[in-house]
């Protein structure tokens, strides 16, 4: 099972990864402010928190990483490029499992050098690395243009067309994708070379985040004051 949340402050995605039958889930990049809500979702399933994953150090809100693992003991993960607060650091193809789900790490650099997507049976976590008719920028946090487009392009697209996309955010109400439709219709990224997305992506000027401050930081403690 996969559900979607949603935080409205940041426009990120919380997902929800179970296996019903075990009992037992996983969130991906879950938000502070959220606690809460989350914890409260997973009693009501019956569900037992084991993994929180992260696709990176986000710039836009505060990780609720390391108050989960608190609460719940769950182990967290990330790309060992990223927070030093991580319990198990993810290279490319590592699988981290929760109950009957394999859930599969893909290295997707390029928003920023740390970045992760987790691939499912039939769905795709994307992180800001794709999203949907969009991607995430590349011009902090180590971000680099040209490697984010080999992530989409030799990575995420490989993936059968009919992969569902969950993107980490959305800013114009969308909740998913597919993998065949972002290939056909990103404006960013279908029918541009390397070098035309490099040029579009170094011309976007987009103010930086709010939160980059103090989120940065932040997130590389897990979004506490105890590294771990």
């Amino acid at each position: 099972m996969v559900r979607q949340l949603f935080d409205l402050e940041s426009s990120t995605y919380t997902y929800l990864i179970a296996d019903m039958a075990k009992g037992v889930a996983a969130l991906v990049d879950p938000v502070l402010e959220q606690v809460e809500r989350d914890a409260a979702l997973l009693e009501q399933l019956g569900l037992r928190l084991v993994a929180v994953l992260e696709t990176h150090v986000h710039a836009d809100h505060v990780t609720a990483a390391g108050k989960l693992r608190e609460r719940t003991g769950a182990t967290t993960y990330g790309s060992p490029l990223g927070a030093p607060c991580i319990d198990v650091g993810l290279a490319d193809g590592d699988v981290v499992q929760v109950g009957d789900i394999a859930i599969t790490a893909i290295a997707t650099p390029g928003h920023t050098d740390d970045g992760l997507s987790y691939l499912v049976p039939g769905a795709v976590f994307t992180g800001d690395t794709l999203l949907v008719r969009g991607c995430g920028r590349a011009d902090f946090q180590n971000g680099d243009a040209g490697q984010l487009y080999d992530s989409v392009t030799g990575r995420l697209f490989t993936l059968a067309d009919s992969t569902i996309v969950y993107p980490g955010h959305d800013y114009r109400g969308h909740t998913c994708s597919t993998i065949g439709e972002e290939k056909r219709l990103n404006p960013r990224l279908a029918n541009r070379d390397r070098e035309a997305f490099i040029a579009l992506m170094s011309t976007l000027d987009l103010p930086p985040p709010k939160k980059l401050a103090t989120a940065v930081p932040a997130n590389r403690a897990c979004g506490t004051s105890q590294a771990h």
